[in-house]
């Protein structure tokens, strides 16, 4: 009994990860798109001193873009975002199976390939260099250098 329900809880936990709440009041918790999409009207047109167009352009103007925006958006990601999603998704799924199962183990075998040339290599070098360099440190230990300044 003890089994059974240990295994609900762990298929619970388990629906939990895919079935989070979403939050949608802040839709960017990371800030991913801080400083991308953050255009108004402000930031796209202004008119200089002198310039001014009617009060009652630049209000309709600013009304236009500003609606016009926000529709566009909902609409192209109504229509949009779902076919999207399911390619991000997709292409997202295809980078963790190739990271999964192709990169990571082609990293570990070459490391293990590596470690054996890392240890021949390492065992011709203090064979033949080590007592090279013992031999021409012992040459040169009494090898004693003196600087005069002649006038």
């Amino acid at each position: 009994m003890a089994e059974q329900r240990g295994e609900l809880e762990e298929r619970i936990i388990i629906k939990d990860q895919h079935t989070k709440e979403i939050d949608l009041v802040n839709r960017d918790p990371k800030h991913i798109n801080e400083d991308v999409v953050k255009v108004d009207f402000e930031d796209v047109i202004a008119e200089p001193v002198g310039t001014y167009s009617f009060d009652g352009v630049w209000k309709t103007s600013y009304t236009t873009f500003t609606v016009s925006k926000y529709w566009c958006y909902r609409l192209l990601s109504a229509v949009l975002g779902i076919p999207l999603a399911v390619v991000w998704g997709f292409l997202f799924a295809l980078i963790s199976f190739c990271h999964i199962w192709a990169v990571v183990p082609c990293i570990k075998s070459y490391l293990i390939e590596i470690q054996c040339v890392s240890r021949i290599y390492s065992l011709c070098i203090h064979t033949f260099c080590d007592p090279l360099f013992e031999a021409l440190s012992k040459i040169c230990s009494n090898v004693r250098v003196a600087l005069r300044k002649e006038i």
